[in-house]
């Protein structure tokens, strides 16, 4: 081989290992790490979107549940990751807001993620046993607080969003309450239906099938907007208690340090995901509220999970509530 003919193969091969290096993203499948085991709604959420976003994107969406902790070692494991797009952290409110006021977590939950799109979101509903006498809320704070011995409200343990929620409605209403911990809200509202205990203001998707049997009574919804898939219940500021605000709501980040290509070509598979007539549908089934299209860029995304974390830490402080 001549010179100029080596000099031609040698560019050639230089040219192949950078194309090579420089390769479409995403070129292999996707890891998504949820903090919660297989069969959750968080879980759920991430299988619904991954579907659609496949099509986007032309790689499968791996699931990896890594439980414990209330999601913050699934979180850990994500913010230690490459930055490369290839593994990301699906959470919530919970995971992403409140862990970091009641654990002494390792990484900073503002810093140390790239925020991707904000995603649907789960309201509360503030529901009482079947045989309360209220009528609606302002009945209902009327009937709590003349009630001899106190009022029980079931929670799903400390720094649970029943809990966190319990505290809230508290504090809005000027009712005093006992709070009541189980394992989980499942046992919650199944003494809640036996009347064993008053109240519990729970995640919609939760509660309303046992509104729409009969087996509790709603008062409001915590939107600012009501359910679409229960427009008979009227929101908290339509009820007589304004401000009272919460979801649950969930979001995808990835680790710090990800290029912004490749957040943006994400955050656009999550767009045409939530656009989707038969995604909302599901979604709503759930009782979930699809965010407005501008409140879904990485900005908009970034901005509203500063606002969570300044609006809910001093409230779970003040209320001294600690990690289990």
């Amino acid at each position: 081989m001549g010179k100029a003919a080596a000099a031609i193969a040698g560019v050639a091969f230089v040219l192949g290992c950078a194309g090579a290096a420089a390769e479409t993203y995403p070129s292999r499948p996707i890891t998504v790490v949820v903090g919660f085991a297989a069969g959750g709604p968080t879980d759920g959420i991430v299988r619904i979107l991954g579907e659609r976003m496949r099509a986007s994107l032309g790689q499968p969406i791996v699931v990896e549940n890594v439980a414990g902790a209330a999601g913050s070692i699934a979180i850990g494991r994500v913010v230690h990751a490459a930055p490369d797009g290839y593994t990301l952290s699906l959470g919530h409110w919970g995971t992403h807001v409140v862990n970091g006021a009641i654990y002494r977590l390792a990484y900073d939950l503002s810093r140390d993620l790239a925020p991707i799109a904000l995603l649907p979101s789960n309201p509360m509903l503030v529901v009482a046993k079947k045989d309360a006498p209220a009528k609606n809320l302002s009945e209902l704070i009327a009937w709590l607080k003349a009630k001899p011995g106190g009022v029980s409200v079931g929670t799903a343990g400390a720094g649970s969003a029943t809990h966190v929620a319990g505290v809230y409605f508290q504090q809005h209403a000027g009712v005093p309450l006992q709070f009541v911990p189980y394992r989980g809200t499942g046992p919650a509202l199944t003494d809640l239906i036996a009347g064993q205990i008053d109240m519990i203001v729970d995640q919609a998707s939760n509660a309303l099938p046992h509104v729409k049997s009969g087996a509790v009574k709603a008062y409001a919804v915590t939107s600012d907007t009501r359910l679409a898939s229960a427009p008979e219940i009227p929101t908290a500021d339509e009820a007589g208690l304004p401000g009272f605000h919460m979801s649950v709501w969930y979001g995808l980040w990835a680790p710090k340090g990800t290029p912004a290509e490749i957040v943006d070509g994400l955050n656009a598979a999550v767009v045409a995901a939530l656009a989707n007539p038969a995604i909302r549908a599901r979604f709503g089934d759930l009782g979930l509220d699809i965010p407005p299209r501008a409140q879904q860029t990485p900005a908009a995304f970034a901005a509203y999970h500063a606002a969570e974390i300044a609006k809910w830490w001093p409230i779970i402080r003040a209320a001294n509530i600690k990690a289990e």
